[in-house]
């Protein structure tokens, strides 16, 4: 199964800030969404990308103040993309290596999506399902 088939079922808008934009308003935004990050783009480029975590560690427990401080301060930069091509065990891969949730989804070099790791998840959930399913069937048969 391929990042292709979870954008195809969960959709494949992004939501994005730039670079210039403050935290405070980058995480209200998150908030209308219930999004857990934002990727930041900038003159159509992606440049990074902001998480909760981002906000947590480089704001909160810095003693800033997210009404002050630019998401190009604390975004994470160049974040690591996949492909829509890209298989779901490279996703899983990816993020359990590297420790994070969210992979923005690149094809050639325009943003068409981000993957979360709950979207890997539930599409492994359902797949398994379906497996499942046909398995009972066949012994049923």
């Amino acid at each position: 199964m391929s990042v292709a088939t979870i954008l195809k079922a969960k959709g494949s808008y992004v939501f994005s800030v730039t670079s210039k934009s403050t935290v405070y308003d980058a995480l209200v935004f998150m908030s209308q969404k219930n999004i857990g990050a934002l990727l930041v783009i900038d003159d159509g480029k992606l440049t990074g990308i902001l998480s909760e975590r981002d906000y947590a560690r480089k704001i909160i427990l810095k003693g800033k103040t997210s009404h002050d401080t630019l998401v190009e301060e604390i975004m994470t930069e160049s974040p690591i993309t996949v492909s829509p091509d890209d298989e779901i065990d490279t996703c899983m891969n990816k993020m359990s290596e590297k420790k994070f949730r969210h992979l923005p989804v690149v094809e050639n070099g325009v943003v068409v999506g981000m993957i979360s790791i709950g979207d890997v998840v539930t599409h492994i959930i359902e797949t398994q399902k379906e497996v499942i399913g046909h398995l009972h069937n066949y012994i049923n048969q």
